[in-house]
């Protein structure tokens, strides 16, 4: 299994969602869990896939650390989403689309990538960037 396997399993995700966003964790090349956007369903304006899949594993685990897990999202992780994944201590975030290239398909968006959260907080995350970002972007059209 590779990042593309995992991103697949993303963008499936994503079109149960509110809006077409999904992430996947991952730890030790095994899917752990998985979820969609659920913005509108909920009410909930934190509701972004990778927030839900946060809240799911952590509840499972009973454990609000996530370090050594990696998470593949369709889209580059939103300033909240970056900052839950360091809260939780996750290893690796790995994003299709940019927030640029989601800007650059109308989709609302904080122009604050992943990397300026992650550089002006107390972890070291690797960000893998672009996996599948064409079949990412063609979820909004």
């Amino acid at each position: 299994m590779n990042q593309e396997y995992f991103m697949r399993l993303a963008l499936a995700e994503a079109k149960k969602g509110d809006a077409p966003y999904g992430a996947v964790i991952v730890k030790d090349q095994e899917v752990v869990a998985v979820a969609h956007n659920t913005v509108r369903r909920d009410s909930d304006p934190s509701a972004h896939a990778e927030i839900n899949v946060i809240r799911s594993l952590a509840a499972k685990l009973k454990n609000p650390s996530l370090d050594g897990y990696s998470i593949y999202t369709t889209g580059e992780p939103c300033p909240m989403c970056t900052t839950a994944c360091i809260w939780t201590g996750i290893s690796e975030i790995v994003y299709g689309a940019s927030i640029q290239d989601l800007i650059s398909v109308n989709q609302s968006q904080i122009d604050i990538s992943c990397e300026e959260v992650i550089a002006k907080s107390f972890r070291n995350i690797k960000v893998t960037r672009g996996v599948l970002k064409h079949e990412c972007l063609e979820l909004f059209k």
